[in-house]
């Protein structure tokens, strides 16, 4: 679980951007590239701790294979009351 508030920021950033580009088509394995690249990105600059990207790391790979977060939702039927 994640404590740190920037970290907890990067992570709502890299998961709405994961569903947004699955919304627009991209797939896991250009997922996993986007979530490579961040990371990598994290830890170059050092904006987080290595122990904190890591961290950040399992829980993004935990977010992306548990489908529930990329279902669509489907509107419900609307019913005619005549």
């Amino acid at each position: 679980m994640l404590q740190d508030a920037k970290t907890i920021r990067y992570y709502q950033r890299i998961t709405d951007a994961l569903v947004d580009q699955w919304n627009r088509g991209y797939r896991t394995d250009d997922l996993r590239r986007y979530v490579a690249g961040y990371l990598a990105a994290l830890r170059h600059s050092d904006a987080v701790e290595p122990y904190l990207v890591h961290r950040l790391e399992e829980e993004v790979t935990r977010f992306m294979f548990d489908p529930s977060n990329f279902a669509e939702a489907q509107p419900k039927p609307e019913l005619d009351y005549r």
